[in-house]
């Protein structure tokens, strides 16, 4: 493509209006038992998924997954208080929180939390061990307006150029032609993103990148929230959550965002077909791996998330090929 199609002149575009609306609603496990024996937290972009797999799953008549959505009120309870006083905790956002809030219950050892939620694989030490495990598989593309000067249509590498901030491609700083967005910190998407477009986010925090930006004025960017966007910049996006948004499977908070096309391959296939994709996890703790519920429910191509390739489908999600397996943990 010819980079000067996409270099703006800062003159050409006003700031847009702050982002419209209020945070996400809280979906937390409702209906009996209200304390499931599964807590977990984690992912945004897995956490509506896993609502609809904790509805369609139950072991011996009982709901036994209770998912906390990465956003909502400030605090949950993810067990009974009459039997563990101590399971009060601060939501975590993202997936590098989930894990963080995992590890803390198992170093604790206080049973709050039994598995996170992960868009992403991060096999950096972790005592106790983890084992990522694998469900589904999702795409990632990126999103504009359908009035953005940025076309509908890039190569991978344009998006690189564009997340390197490449000034034929973004303009010169420090008013930049196009405002380059990635999710907030700990944000599985952001690091997936990151490494499909070539950077390190120790160098996006220390400000390599310029151009990019994690909030709109002092508000952090919530991924697969597309109300942030202007005619001049640019969000990644998964393509299950635009697509079960997209059908009012789950909340529309797509506004006007719309995705783009990478490498020729349109954001409309089964996401197993395009071309920057990932696979997205439960993690649990290694030690129970082989223990019920945990075993019964993640573990193998014949646990309970495995069977439900409807549910997966639904929430715009293709089956992973690989669901159920233990291979990947932490050292």
């Amino acid at each position: 493509m010819n980079k000067k199609k996409i270099a703006f002149g800062v003159s050409a575009f006003a700031l847009a209006a702050t982002i419209a609306g209020a945070g996400l609603a809280a979906a937390d496990p409702s209906g009996p038992p209200p304390y499931r024996q599964l807590s977990g937290v984690g992912s945004d972009t897995t956490q509506d998924v896993m609502n609809g797999l904790a509805a369609a799953i139950t072991v011996n008549g009982q709901k036994v997954i209770g998912s906390y959505d990465s956003t909502g009120s400030a605090n949950i309870t993810t067990k009974d208080p009459a039997v563990n006083a101590n399971c009060t905790i601060a939501r975590p956002n993202g997936s590098g929180a989930g894990r963080s809030a995992l590890l803390t219950s198992l170093q604790a050892n206080n049973g709050c939390l039994d598995f996170a939620r992960s868009s992403s694989l991060n096999l950096a030490a972790a005592a106790p061990g983890l084992t990522y495990v694998p469900f589904a598989v999702d795409g990632v593309s990126y999103a504009i307006t359908p009035s953005s000067a940025i076309p509908r249509k890039l190569s991978l590498a344009d998006l690189k150029a564009i997340y390197h901030c490449d000034p034929n491609y973004v303009g010169t700083g420090p008013n930049f032609g196009m405002t380059v967005y990635l999710p907030q910190a700990g944000s599985g998407t952001r690091s997936f993103w990151e490494s499909q477009m070539g950077i390190t986010d120790a160098d996006v925090v220390a400000g390599i990148y310029p151009c990019i930006k994690d909030k709109k004025g002092t508000t952090p960017v919530q991924e697969h929230d597309g109300r942030l966007l202007d005619d001049k910049s640019i969000v990644p996006f998964s393509i299950a959550q635009y697509q079960s948004q997209s059908s009012q499977t789950i909340a529309d908070l797509r506004g006007r965002a719309i995705l783009g096309t990478v490498d020729g391959t349109a954001p409309t296939v089964l996401n197993s077909g395009f071309g920057v994709k990932r696979d997205v996890y439960n993690v649990i703790p290694t030690s129970k791996v082989a223990v019920a519920p945990w075993s019964t429910v993640f573990v193998g191509a014949n646990s309970e998330i495995c069977k439900q390739t409807s549910v997966i489908n639904t929430y715009g999600f293709a089956a992973s090929p690989n669901c159920g397996d233990t291979t990947k943990q932490t050292p």
